[in-house]
């Protein structure tokens, strides 16, 4: 398994302890959204449509592995 970046670490505990969020769509060239497109192709989150200007992240079962607080 790759290596859990700081950052990355952080938004999957995030989606651990709060379950899914919903991100608005404008966040361009931000950290989250890097964040959160380099946990998506990993397979740790996953994206789906959530209204109009939303969509909602979730985290996967690998997301949790990757984590370390596994529950």
């Amino acid at each position: 398994m790759n290596e859990v970046l700081p950052q990355q670490k952080l938004l999957l505990e995030l989606l651990i302890m709060s379950g899914d969020i919903a991100v608005a769509d404008d966040i361009s060239n931000t950290i989250l959204e890097r964040t959160i497109i380099e946990c998506e192709k990993r397979g740790w989150v996953k994206r789906s449509q959530f209204g109009a200007g939303f969509h909602k992240t979730t985290i996967t079962e690998s997301g949790r592995e990757a984590s370390g607080l596994k529950r």
